[in-house]
């Protein structure tokens, strides 16, 4: 395809043309189609500030897609690049990743167009409570009605102080805490928050890696041992993938791309050295014992098994589609392949893991995190100590049962440790998420095997969430 005769869809457009695609599969009303396609509404704001001795005004949205299920859920973004189609577009991706992990929010999405780098913390404060104020004051944040969360550019310190903006304005809501989630432990967090996006990546990795047609699909065999990967965007999400799958799945992190260019090692490239050169030094360059490229996206195109574009949308477009040469895609950031680019990778016989399921790690654990504030006790608080007590029964029969044999067998070493400790707030959060990740997957991989007219997981993934949106409306009586 000659990229220079085709224009590249927008991102607004790209999310448009996957969600037709689908429906043209489904048999819904016209009219309930454009109910679940279209954004109910955006609300612009314009708030100024005072910094530096003189009057800064920001531009902040926040959308809501769909309230089929409210809470509605979704970011808050800070980049100079925000807009309202962006913005529209991402809240049309959260309705559906909350549909296919069946969390029960309707879609939302937040932006501020700013570039953090050109701030104090104090500073960034200030504009964060402004922000704030000015979404909350129209219910567009608050614990039943619109939940933000961290995005690019934002992390557990704004989170907090939106929850204390709130907290401020509402300050007989018991349940305040839950009107933001990505909060700081010692805010009302959750322990695994900061893990959860990449730790989900890790776990739809692994559950595909148990799809036998799947692997055949994408030309792949094995487990995730010994895999080549290249990761796109070390921050948050792709350092904790490529982290737990190189130390705890034995998969091999071949290049890394950053800002500044990429490193690429076939031998394999030490993941925490990698992040700790990149928060010393501000990017790649200069990193010792892997060979830098300066032209980073070239690196997109080199020999892998896995490709994990884990940073901003569109890298993978017309342009280069055709020279990627990994079998298996699997989109950690939001839209990191446009339609275009789709297309093209669909004809090569790429697999793509669409970015609905594998970033959804971050809106479960969101959702754990809201369901743990509004009940005001944290996971295992009650039920630990009771667990121990029983598993310590089990043990000292089995102790009793060895003295009565004359030690002719004992307990494997650290079994004792290990069986005897009850589940803390992390271990219980990452099996639920777990369990979420394995169960969205199983419902894209039966669409996706057993009808002949979906030929791919992104197909099958707006298949399942568009029907879980329409039964929900239809529920209520739309």
């Amino acid at each position: 395809m000659d990229a220079t005769s085709v224009r590249e869809p927008s991102f607004r457009e790209s999310v448009d043309l996957m969600f037709n695609r689908a429906v043209a599969l489904m048999d819904l009303p016209p009219g309930l189609e454009e109910k679940i396609r279209v954004c109910n509404a955006t609300y612009t704001v314009r708030f100024g500030v005072r910094l530096r001795g003189q009057m800064h005004t920001f531009t902040g949205y926040r959308s809501v897609h769909s309230e089929h299920m409210e809470p509605v859920k979704g970011g808050i973004r800070y980049a100079l690049a925000v807009n309202q189609d962006e913005v529209e577009a991402l809240a049309a991706l959260m309705t559906y990743k909350c549909a296919l992990v069946e969390a029960p929010f309707g879609g939302s999405k937040g932006g501020l167009r700013i570039d953090p780098r050109e701030y104090e913390e104090h500073e960034l404060e200030l504009i964060t409570r402004r922000f704030a104020y000015e979404l909350a004051k129209r219910d567009l944040i608050h614990p039943s009605q619109n939940v933000p969360a961290p995005d690019m550019g934002t992390g557990e310190r704004e989170m907090a102080w939106i929850a204390d903006q709130y907290a401020r304005m509402n300050t007989t809501d018991i349940n305040a805490r839950a009107c933001v989630t990505g909060k700081p432990l010692n805010a009302g967090g959750i322990a695994g928050r900061i893990e959860a996006t990449g730790r989900g990546v890790q776990f739809a990795l692994r559950e595909f890696f148990r799809d036998h047609r799947g692997k055949e699909k994408a030309g792949l065999s094995g487990t995730l041992d010994g895999k080549r990967i290249i990761v796109q965007g070390l921050g948050n999400v792709g350092y904790h993938a490529a982290k737990f799958l190189s130390e705890e799945d034995g998969a091999v992190i071949t290049g890394i791309i950053e800002r500044d260019g990429a490193l690429f090692s076939p031998e394999g490239l030490d993941v925490e050295a990698v992040h700790a050169w990149i928060a010393k030094h501000g990017g790649v360059t200069g990193f010792p014992d892997a060979t830098h490229s300066a032209e980073g996206a070239a690196v997109l195109e080199e020999e892998c098994d896995i490709l994990i574009p884990a940073a901003l949308e569109g890298v993978i477009n017309l342009t280069n589609a055709d020279r990627i040469k990994a079998p298996l895609i699997i989109e950690a950031a939001n839209g990191p392949v446009t339609a275009g680019a789709d297309e093209i990778l669909r004809k090569m016989g790429v697999v793509i893991i669409p970015d609905m399921y594998a970033n959804a790690g971050g809106v479960t654990v969101s959702y754990f995190e809201w369901v743990k504030n509004l009940s005001h006790i944290r996971f295992g608080r009650m039920q630990r100590r009771q667990e121990e007590s029983r598993h310590q029964l089990v043990v000292d029969e089995l102790e009793k049962l060895s003295d009565s044999l004359g030690k002719t067998w004992s307990l494997t070493p650290n079994f004792k440790e290990k069986y005897l400790r009850g589940a803390d707030e992390l271990e219980l959060v990452r099996s639920g998420l777990d369990d979420t990740m394995r169960i969205a997957y199983q419902s894209m991989r039966d669409v996706w095997h057993d009808r002949e007219d979906v030929s791919d997981l992104r197909t099958a993934a707006y298949l399942v969430s568009i029907d879980k949106v329409a039964k929900s409306y239809r529920a209520k009586g739309l």
